[in-house]
């Protein structure tokens, strides 16, 4: 028995400005959308153009103010080929939330606060 990564979920208060967020910031592209016929919600698949991963953004409508994120350390990780010109990407857009020059990462956050690290390709 293999098992094989899918996909990442995060939910999302605003689905336009996410969106906008992870194509600017991360270069990430829709690659399909579900809606339910109701209305309820929409699934946005995002997206890097290279790996079969996917990150999946859930917009509910009944959610009526931004998520809780709490204690929650969860975060997601990209590797980037310009590490140098990634970071005065993120620096310019103000989304670089956490540094760790020590161990050459940093992390971003999205518009509900979600961490991303930034690694540079070894």
């Amino acid at each position: 028995m293999q098992f094989t990564f899918a996909h990442n979920n995060l939910n999302v208060y605003d689905l336009e400005k996410s969106l906008e967020f992870y194509e600017k910031a991360l270069g990430l592209t829709v690659t399909r959308t579900k809606e339910a016929e109701d209305g309820s919600f929409k699934l946005v698949y995002l997206g890097d153009g290279t790996t079969p991963h996917q990150l999946e953004l859930t917009w509910l409508r009944d959610m009526d103010r931004p998520y809780n994120l709490g204690d929650n350390e969860i975060h997601l990780a990209f590797v980037t080929d310009d590490f140098d010109a990634a970071h005065a990407k993120h620096k310019e857009m103000g989304c670089i939330c956490f540094e760790n020059p020590g161990m050459g990462i940093y992390f971003i956050s999205d518009p509900d606060g979600y961490w991303l690290e930034i690694v540079p390709a070894k």
